[in-house]
């Protein structure tokens, strides 16, 4: 039975004073990608800030463990150390710093000791093949000019080098054409391995189509309202998140009878 990379259990989160997540719970073990969906405002960025410690938010319950520890009690740059990676759903420039730079700097600091220089490199470019990158983009400005497609390169490229075991995906479809959405989603299926945890946050189903999910869950006002294999993406890209409010009334409704 694979292990349990991520737990979370009963989470509950605010932003000054409003309640976003009202109690979140999903596990996610190892060899798993998990989708997350839901309509704009139901919170999934906010899970996904919360994972890797955004001081912005607030957790008023809840838990959350991370290979057996409490997440919550870590640092940002201490749950990166130990395989915690986020991907951004709008990744900022960083004049002045290159990619070649960044991601040295980036490895260095999540391994605790330094990288010879031409091991990094061959790295580097080996990554960069993989993904379809070429090789000029190192040398460039963090996300600086970058085009959409670009800008989520570089954040699969960041997954590639930094090897996490965990890896959250905010909405990384967003704003790809079907070329970048299809490049960008051969490399996350390239890095998937038994022994990484995906958790996949959408709006819709159209990335799926490239990421086959094992599980897809869905978002409404801060609870999962209803989780399924992939087909329920599909439903619901159908039958909208209308036609999901009246499901989850039938099953409560059912629920009640069988009571």
């Amino acid at each position: 039975m694979s292990e349990v990379l991520l737990k979370i259990e009963d989470l509950k989160v605010s932003i000054e004073g409003k309640k976003i997540l009202q109690g979140v719970n999903l596990t996610i073990k190892r060899g798993e990608i998990h989708a997350l969906m839901g309509p704009n405002g139901s919170g999934k960025s906010t899970l996904a800030y919360i994972l890797m410690g955004h001081p912005k938010y607030q957790v008023t319950d809840g838990k959350v463990w991370y290979k057996g520890e409490d997440l919550l009690a870590l640092s940002p740059d201490e749950r990166a150390k130990k395989g915690l990676f986020l991907a951004f759903q709008y990744p900022v420039p960083i004049p002045g710093v290159t990619v070649t730079n960044f991601l040295r700097s980036a490895l260095k600091s999540v391994r605790g000791q330094d990288i010879p220089a031409r091991e990094f490199l061959k790295m580097l470019k080996e990554n960069m093949k993989l993904l379809e990158i070429e090789e000029i983009f190192s040398s460039r400005y963090i996300n600086d000019g970058f085009s959409g497609g670009e800008k989520k390169r570089h954040e699969i490229l960041q997954m590639a080098v930094l090897k996490p075991e965990m890896a959250v995906m905010d909405e990384t479809d967003s704003g790809l054409d079907i070329d970048a959405l299809k490049i960008v989603a051969n490399g996350v299926n390239r890095l998937m391995n038994e022994n990484m945890g995906v958790l996949l946050i959408t709006h819709y189903q159209r990335i799926l189509n490239y990421i086959q999910p094992h599980f897809v869950h869905v978002l409404i006002d801060g609870q999962i309202a209803l989780s399924g294999g992939k087909e329920l993406a599909l439903e619901l890209e159908s039958k909208g998140y209308d036609w999901l409010d009246q499901e989850v009334e039938h099953l409560a409704a059912s629920a009640l009878e069988a009571e």
